[in-house]
């Protein structure tokens, strides 16, 4: 990735961008059929284009051509090293165009610059690389047989797959979910947030641009009752994806039931702790790292450590370096590169976190239009702050007197997505590893694992398959077994 710009430099960008407007389907852009809408910039309320929206019209076209391309084999019987060429591509266009999409994202979205240019762009290809490079590399299996027979264990493309991204990282949840499908052989349908539309629009173009047949990556931008309810609902759409809220993966499941019974896999939210043991070393990397934590991306992420439950001996000097640390994070324009903060994503969000600012903060506490300051509350286990998703620069502090009642404080939440430990004695990090019920969980620092390790969670974060990684690719596949009966038919009989 190259040097950052300037804050000029980047609005000089921005002012010269061509902005997708259309749906992209059957491999160009084409007009929907739905009411056009209006995606803004969430920094300053302007609007940045008017999209084309889509509705059930253009999800049965869609799944028409998804359909017939995945039958006719255009993608999915190619040869894995095929499949890989196209895909290697595509991350070769991305990485040429990445500064547009870098700036494209963060004027969609409000995403800080920073966190475009060096975090989510370079993600996303890693990402789509990494599951490139995987197709040719998965191997299927043989089962242990009698003499007389075979039997084969083998992975299949599931066939038309729905991927219903959200508007917090809307490149980088693109990628987790269109890497591992495409390689897998199944054609994708991407229902964007309606409030982040253009980075998908301009993937699949690019995509289009590197090889992959049309038909077999597609874009519907539109809202959830006109485009997300119609491809929930669709009997020839064998499986969804979705990444977003707990509430809004409940209709999935209901879609599912209601119409084929799809696969659904859901990756919802989270009410992550990060727990800071009374043996915990080196409180200014512990400070750093609660922080990230919390804030990153204004704390609309579902992995966000929001409650800090922290030993009483060692919270006031934790705290100290917290507070300390917290001044070096900036609020305001997204495109300048010296801010860790940008806008959230629209006035409704906005308000909503701004009800939670509530009571003495030892930090922040305040929000200016969609700018919310990063703000720290110490409060009870029992206070709205320490239950709700939020979903904004908010960290709830909470003390404990001992490791078994911050274990069970970490548990007392109906999420189970992520957490961190942080302590200097290893049977202590181990057991409380163990003992969080959550799909991933960092010792002595904060993170997701990485693109090689399994992320989803327990509970009501979500079910069903886990992205990045192998595992990603099984949630797109379906296993087959084939039997191959080796016994000479002059042995007489042979059923049973």
């Amino acid at each position: 990735m190259s040097d950052l710009l300037t804050t000029a430099e980047y609005k000089a960008l921005a002012a010269d961008l061509d902005l997708p407007r259309t749906a992209f389907i059957d491999g160009k852009y084409r007009a929907g059929h739905g009411a056009a809408f209006t995606t803004f910039n969430p920094a300053t309320g302007l609007p940045l284009a008017e999209i084309s929206g889509c509705d059930a019209t253009d999800v049965d076209l869609a799944v028409s051509r998804a359909r017939e391309a995945f039958d006719q084999g255009h993608w999915a019987k190619r040869a894995p090293s095929q499949r890989k060429e196209v895909l290697v591509r595509l991350c070769k266009l991305i990485t040429r165009n990445r500064r547009e999409l870098a700036v494209m994202e963060s004027l969609d979205s409000g995403k800080p610059i920073l966190d475009c240019e060096t975090i989510d762009i370079p993600e996303t290809i890693e990402t789509l690389k990494w599951h490139a490079e995987l197709i040719d590399k998965i191997y299927d299996q043989m089962a242990p047989a009698q003499e007389d027979a075979i039997a084969m264990i083998l992975r299949e493309p599931i066939g038309v797959v729905a991927a219903i991204l959200p508007w917090n990282f809307p490149l980088l949840m693109m990628a987790w979910k269109i890497g591992p499908a495409l390689a897998a052989g199944n054609s994708v349908i991407v229902k964007p947030a309606e409030q982040t539309s253009l980075t998908a629009l301009r993937l699949a173009e690019l995509a289009a641009e590197a090889g992959l047949p049309r038909g077999v990556l597609q874009v519907l931008p539109g809202d959830g009752p006109t485009v997300g309810a119609p491809l929930g609902l669709h009997t020839d759409v064998d499986m969804v994806s979705f990444t977003g809220s707990t509430e809004t993966g409940r209709h999935f499941l209901r879609y599912a039931a209601d119409s084929n019974l799809k696969k659904v896999v859901l990756e919802c939210g989270g009410k992550n702790p990060c727990v800071v043991f009374d043996d915990a070393e080196n409180l200014d990397a512990v400070a750093s790292h609660v922080v990230n934590a919390a804030f990153w991306n204004m704390g609309e992420n579902c992995s966000a450590a929001s409650r800090l439950i922290v030993h009483h001996a060692v919270k006031e000097p934790l705290l100290e370096r917290i507070l300390a640390r917290l001044r070096d994070w900036k609020t305001g324009d997204p495109l300048n590169p010296a801010h860790h903060l940008g806008a959230l994503i629209d006035a409704e969000h906005c308000a909503k976190v701004a009800s939670y600012l509530t009571g003495t903060a030892l930090a922040g506490g305040t929000a200016e239009g969609p700018f919310v300051q990063p703000t720290i509350y110490e409060i009870s286990p029992k206070d709205a702050k320490a239950i709700d998703e939020i979903f904004g620069p908010i960290l709830s502090v909470l003390t404990v007197a001992s490791n078994d009642e911050a274990i069970a404080l970490a548990n007392d939440t109906n999420y189970g997505l992520a957490a961190s430990v942080f302590t200097a004695n290893t049977r202590n990090a181990i057991r409380a590893a163990r003992d969080i019920k959550a799909g991933t969980v960092t010792v002595n620092t904060y993170g997701e694992g990485s693109i090689a390790t399994p992320f989803g969670g327990y509970k009501q974060s979500g079910f069903g398959g886990r992205d990045n990684g192998i595992h990603a690719h099984d949630q797109f596949t379906e296993i087959k077994t084939i039997w191959i009966d080796l016994t000479d038919p002059a042995d007489g009989d042979n059923v049973g």
